[in-house]
């Protein structure tokens, strides 16, 4: 196998990570202080969101400059240091490259929006509008507002697939794809091992602009309180976005071995995420979001689980996530239930598939609440115009975070002032959870029985054992209703998981000779062939046999 197709992934979110300058805001170095906590945890490859030179509208999901880092995170030095710093531990690492659009205020579009017969003026997506109306009816990430924003000096409209602060580049210009495989250059020649690609289902539109055709059967997108009114026929998922990802995938075999990894932000079918996976030509993984809209039901993981092994079946891996810095925490989704936590990270961790953390839900960080009134994130500050209360009770009804603030709060490293994220006396950009006293690093690690222990010594077993990290799948079906079960099988390697959703005890038959070797509640035990399963709690079940019957 491919290194990627059994690594295990840490996301790390550089602004809330860990400060080593004391000015409130987390920066490369921190991350480099903390490579060896993410190494001794068992973590394989670390994903680090955005650091390039930025304005922050949108807290580096808006770029200035590729080849540059903003100045509150460190400088292109740094970098350097940290992917040969993390190589040194055996660490993979993966960076967050945003090639849809840019910042508004980039360089590139300052002139583009200029004139409409400069260098660059056609770099971007322009349009003139139709009659009274916008170019088209395309839609932007919201769902709601018109991707369309008018720029003056132009007397044209430019398209912004998210917010009008990211205009879109316009990649049927050959030169503004040439430039951006260049930066995708300049990261692989300085050791970087791969890419999370942001928005990467957008990246190539309809040439001529077509509108979307209406969508009759409207459904609700992931995480969105609208459904989509229209099929997103000409600005998402196109042909030539399939074509894009397998020219990506050159780019990054120009450097021969190891293989650097592609890993998408797409949206679809089943049938369009095996698209861009390709025939060992496109894209390595991409994640699976349907997984992400969990619920706390063994039925909901028995479906999806199935689905998967029959829609991308083995060498492709699904690569799954339970929360990141959009979406609300694992730990939120189940009401803070560490019971429920653990349940969930031993699923995460044993499952066929690829798994990505989000830095903090190994200990269980919860959303912060942040009021409307002071967010910063520029999502949230569009539904200011909401009373607090029903601006609440609309996420509740979406079972998900509007205000991405709560999710992206400083890591807790340990009780102190503010949680060892940053010095006593500072004030950091977002503010620290209250739970930080029992939710953090230094009081989880003292603990054996903690949730953070537990992710240790999951990923050390998915490590060490081929069956957890190159097994096979099945589904045991012959157990109670609140049970989900599975084996991973690598030779005469075998795994039986075990996993209680329920709130009684459950008694289960299971293999005398195979030993558990991870249990989530201590309680939990054989006794002859009978497993008992306590409340939310699941086990792990080894033995180099056969089989498990």
């Amino acid at each position: 196998m491919q290194w990627w197709q059994k690594t295990t992934i840490y996301q790390v979110y550089p602004r809330s990570f860990a400060d080593s300058n004391g000015d409130g805001i987390g920066d490369l170095a921190g991350i480099i202080g903390k490579l060896d906590y993410i190494r001794d945890l068992g973590f394989e490859t670390v994903w680090v969101s955005p650091f390039f030179a930025s304005p922050q509208v949108d807290f580096g999901y808006d770029i200035t400059d590729y080849l540059s880092v903003a100045p509150e995170y460190g400088t292109v030095e740094d970098v350097d240091r940290l992917i040969d710093e993390a190589h040194r531990r055996g660490l993979k690492v993966m960076f967050d490259l945003v090639l849809n659009h840019t910042s508004d205020q980039h360089p590139w579009f300052i002139e583009s929006r200029a004139s409409r017969d400069n260098p660059k003026s056609d770099w971007y997506i322009w349009a003139g509008g139709k009659g009274r109306g916008k170019p088209n009816n395309w839609r932007a990430a919201d769902l709601v507002s018109s991707a369309w924003t008018y720029s003056a000096e132009r007397g044209q409209y430019y398209l912004a697939s998210f917010l009008p602060c990211q205009p879109d580049l316009n990649y049927h210009n050959p030169e503004v794809k040439q430039a951006m495989f260049d930066v995708v250059r300049f990261w692989l020649g300085k050791g970087v091992d791969g890419f999370r690609l942001d928005m990467f289902g957008s990246i190539m539109k309809d040439r001529e602009l077509r509108s979307n055709p209406v969508n009759w059967r409207p459904r609700f997108f992931p995480g969105l309180p609208v459904p989509e009114l229209f099929v997103q026929k000409y600005n998402l998922n196109t042909e030539e976005s399939f074509a894009f990802a397998r020219e990506l995938r050159q780019v990054c075999h120009e450097l021969g071995e190891p293989e650097r990894i592609l890993l998408g932000e797409v949206f679809g079918q089943p049938s369009v995420l095996q698209r861009y996976l390709g025939e060992s030509d496109g894209l390595q993984l991409v994640f699976l979001f349907d997984f992400l809209r969990y619920r706390y039901d063994p039925a909901f993981f028995r479906d999806r689980l199935l689905a998967y092994e029959h829609d991308f079946p083995a060498p492709l891996q699904p690569t799954f996530v339970l929360s990141n810095h959009d979406r609300m925490r694992a730990a939120s989704r189940v009401g803070g239930d560490l019971r429920k936590a653990k349940v969930l990270a031993t699923l995460l961790l044993t499952v066929r598939g690829v798994p990505t953390v989000y830095m903090g839900d190994e200990v269980g960080m919860t959303n912060t609440p942040v009021p409307l009134a002071q967010a910063q994130d520029i999502m949230a500050k569009s539904f200011r115009r909401l009373p607090e209360p029903i601006f609440q009770g609309l996420q509740r009804a979406i079972h998900d975070t509007i205000n991405r603030d709560e999710v992206r709060t400083p890591m807790h490293w340990d009780a102190s002032a503010n949680a060892g994220f940053c010095p006593p006396e500072v004030t950091p950009w977002l503010p620290v959870n209250h739970n930080k006293d029992e939710r953090s690093v230094a009081v989880q690690q003292a603990d054996p029985h903690s949730l953070l222990q537990l992710y240790r010594r999951l990923l050390r077993l998915r490590r060490e054992w081929p069956a957890l990290h190159a097994g096979d799948f099945e589904l045991i079906l012959d157990v109670p209703r609140p049970v989900l079960a599975y084996r991973r099988r690598s030779g005469a390697e075998v795994a039986a998981i075990y996993l209680n959703f329920g709130e009684s005890l459950q008694h289960v038959r299971a293999t005398a000779d195979a030993p558990i070797v991870i249990a989530t509640d201590e309680r939990n035990h054989l006794h002859g062939d009978v497993l008992y399963l306590h409340p939310h709690s699941g086990v792990v079940l080894m033995q180099a046999q056969d089989a498990i019957a």
